[in-house]
């Protein structure tokens, strides 16, 4: 946020549902991504802003992307960032993508017993913040639909795709920018699915794609 202010950005950054201070419930079928879309739809309207540049990270990023396919009037740029080439895959056989272990691991009443590493990670992060589990594990539960990966052909606008190198979670974000008309993958070099978002390397092609 830090960066975009300091180009001259007017930056809104909403708590997504089951995030933050926004609304937390425990159905899971409040959290689909056409769902979480309109809420941007929604926030927009309620703002008196007729459009905007989109960005999103992970799961934010899978919404950014239906929305921008939904209500592609509202966007100019949109960046899609953490991830990747596993977007693509409907199966979650060996796709790094499958909810499970990070379900699994929020609902569970001894963090000690949780093996998955990538699981103890989100699980640590919810407690450390006193994130709502139960509307946390709603939410990673809804993203076992599988996504829609036939509308990525209609976005017209520019997207930047962009993951971490070692991020398995999101997998090379090539493959899933070559979907779009308009789409730019960039591949920041040796970070992960947590630390990609920190990196210089990362707030630089943001910039650089924004200002382009």
């Amino acid at each position: 946020v830090k960066a975009l202010t300091q180009a001259g950005y007017r930056v809104i950054m909403p708590d997504m549902r089951g995030h933050g201070q926004s609304g937390k419930p425990h159905d899971k079928q409040a959290y689909t991504l056409s769902t979480m879309a309109m809420d941007l739809i929604a926030l927009l309207d309620h703002l008196g802003e007729p459009g905007a540049d989109l960005m999103g990270y992970s799961m934010g990023a899978m919404v950014s992307l239906v929305a921008a396919m939904e209500r592609p009037e509202r966007f100019d740029k949109i960046v899609a960032a953490g991830v990747g080439a596993k977007l693509l895959d409907r199966s979650f056989d060996d796709s790094g993508r499958d909810p499970g272990p990070v379900i699994e691991a929020l609902l569970t009443d001894d963090p000690s017993s949780i093996e998955n590493k990538g699981a103890l990670l989100f699980r640590t992060f919810a407690d450390q913040n006193g994130q709502d589990r139960e509307a946390l594990a709603a939410c990673f539960e809804a993203v076992r639909a599988p996504f829609p990966v036939e509308g990525l052909g209609g976005i017209k606008r520019p997207v930047l795709v962009v993951a971490g190198e070692t991020d398995v979670q999101a997998g090379a974000p090539g493959p899933l920018a070559e979907r779009m008309p308009k789409g730019k993958a960039v591949t920041v070099p040796k970070r992960d699915h947590m630390k990609t978002v920190g990196d210089r390397a990362y707030k630089e092609a943001v910039l650089a794609f924004l200002a382009g």
